[in-house]
């Protein structure tokens, strides 16, 4: 229940702090006093929307702090799991509005995601605006009704989770299919272009290995007559003939020092270093000779080199690469993609059995829901049918009619509520009621969601629209007695409803002399003010002795 409201510097409200008590609190005031303000009030600490405009003037921010003890279990990991306090069901919740219209809310001092009030606050408290009854037209609100009463909130919720994983599958499959279409399509291509790069057996370092290959080629009678010329050089003779060779005249040399080192050490170390560079000169030679022997004069290799070298550029020209590396990662691509439309038609089987599975879990959540619904409908007609008659409609007749329609989170039903204050040919209640009518039935539905929605604290703004008389003292009969289980707050210009209930609080608006401004406040009336209040309901602005004894009357004083 909604136990203490704190506002402050909301819209008309300087400062207000006030305390409710149980069953049912009867709240009254002229038009234009601030109820309505004060509702709005309430609606932000519940999580709606906030902008600027609710700060009151001259102030930075505005604060609106509301105090509600529950026992509903339910509630407390949603608070905990926000690094909220559960503090035993008692929750302080607190929203800061600022001039810039950012706001920041908190509970029990911890500060939370403002989407939480909401969460919350649609477990402790409904409120019942004055054009509520539009929603008598509104097919998932009455199908939202129906369920209620039926107890099928656990159900809705395993429906819905269904369906939306039944919706998921099938997008992901619907997804899946196009993405295989788009490669079936472009199959036929992507096979020969991988097929032409596969066979083309390219190497990664390729081209550079030809294009080195292939200036040797085309040099190779440079190459060969320059290598030739330095084998010579190194194994002919020197001076023509009866010289010696390079490696021979090291060789000699190497005798003649090493015969002279036994006398002059230098010698021996020269000896040495001749040794040394005759053996370097030995692999010169063999490495020139080897040189000169692979050296190719063929002129068919240099054809095979230009003609490989030619491929792989009109490959790389074909394909828009700058290089084999790239004809080789576009190759792998090809073959990735071919083997994708593979395993991407396996993944389809395998996900059409599961939006199969899916769509047979959902048609069973949604045919439970449908017979659960249809069982509770004569019922929950019957119990609708008895509240209005109750309420001076005593031909009244309510009936509550189900039809097949396409499939959705809600199962696969339509609700129509039908009504004649006649009895006879019931039609579509937003087609033939009239405000008053409207009111009671709505009144009649709410007081059955509230008793099988166990909601704690609930709050009618002018529920009583368009009656008058005995038919609103009925109405208020109906508030008072949801009072006795919940707390109720009933906002009314009637007195017939304002004689009822134990607490009575007076909204008013008043002009601060220091500012000169209106304000809005709220009060709680002694039994004596109580009086005068509902007495003023009945005679207007001048009180009259008839009115008092009158609203004595409806107190029961």
């Amino acid at each position: 229940m909604l136990s203490r409201l704190h506002v402050k510097n909301y819209v008309l409200i300087d400062s207000l702090e006030i305390e409710f008590p149980k069953g049912l609190v009867i709240i009254t005031g002229q038009t234009g006093a601030g109820k309505s303000i004060l509702l709005g009030a309430l609606s932000l600490v519940m999580g709606s929307k906030a902008d600027a405009s609710c700060v009151g003037s001259g102030a930075d921010n505005c604060v609106v702090e509301a105090e509600f003890d529950t026992d509903d279990l339910s509630l407390m990991e949603l608070v905990e799991d926000n690094e909220a306090e559960w503090d035993g069901g008692h929750l302080i919740i607190r929203r800061i509005v600022n001039r810039s219209g950012r706001s920041r809310a908190f509970i029990n001092d911890s500060p939370v995601p403002v989407g939480l009030l909401q969460s919350i606050s649609s477990r402790l408290v409904d409120i019942h605006s004055q054009h509520q009854t539009m929603l008598l037209s509104d097919r998932s609100f009455q199908l939202a009704v129906l369920d209620h009463y039926a107890g099928n909130t656990v159900l809705r919720e395993e429906c819905a989770l269904t369906w939306r994983m039944f919706q998921s599958r099938k997008a992901e499959l619907a997804g899946l299919e196009t993405r295989i279409s788009s490669l079936k399509n472009e199959q036929d291509y992507n096979e020969a272009q991988f097929k032409q790069l596969d066979a083309a057996g390219i190497r990664a370092g390729e081209l550079a290995e030809l294009e080195e290959e292939q200036r040797q080629l085309a040099n190779a009678e440079e190459i060969k007559s320059g290598l030739c010329a330095a084998e010579n050089l190194f194994t002919g003779q020197l001076g023509g003939d009866g010289g010696l060779s390079v490696d021979s005249a090291l060789k000699e040399a190497d005798k003649l020092l090493a015969k002279v080192g036994r006398y002059v050490p230098a010698a021996a170390e020269l000896a040495e270093r001749t040794a040394s560079c005759r053996r370097e000169l030995d692999d010169i030679i063999a490495e020139v000779s080897s040189l000169n022997s692979a050296t190719d004069l063929s002129g068919s290799r240099l054809e095979e080199v230009e003609s490989r070298m030619s491929f792989l550029y009109s490959l790389m020209q074909k394909h828009s690469c700058t290089s084999e590396e790239e004809l080789i990662a576009l190759r792998d691509r090809l073959s990735g993609l071919l083997f994708d439309s593979t395993r991407l038609e396996e993944e389809r089987d395998s996900l059409a059995a599961q939006v199969k599975e899916s769509e047979a879990a959902f048609s069973g959540k949604a045919d439970e829901l449908a017979l659960s619904r249809r069982k509770a409908a004569g019922s929950f007609s019957g119990s609708i049918t008895e509240m209005i008659r109750n309420m001076e409609l005593p031909y009244a007749v309510f009936e509550v009619e189900l039809s097949d329609a396409p499939a959705s989170a809600t199962g696969h039903d339509v609700v129509f509520f039908r009504f004649s204050s006649s009895g006879k040919n019931p039609v579509d209640v937003a087609k033939c009621a009239s405000g008053g009518e409207m009111s009671r039935i709505m009144l009649a539905l709410k007081a059955m969601m509230a008793r099988f929605a166990n909601m704690p604290t609930m709050i009618f703004d002018e529920i009583d629209t368009g009656v008058s008389g005995s038919v609103a003292d009925k109405m208020g009969s109906v508030i008072c007695d949801m009072g006795e289980n919940m707390q109720v707050f009933a906002i009314t210009h009637l007195p017939q409803v304002a004689a009822k209930g134990s607490a009575h609080y007076l909204v008013s608006k008043e002009i601060n002399p220091e500012t000169s401004t209106a304000v809005s406040t709220i009060k709680k009336l002694s039994e004596d003010q109580r009086v005068l209040e509902v007495a003023r309901m009945l005679s207007g602005s001048v009180l009259t002795d008839a009115a008092i004894a009158n609203a004595k009357s409806l107190l029961g004083h």
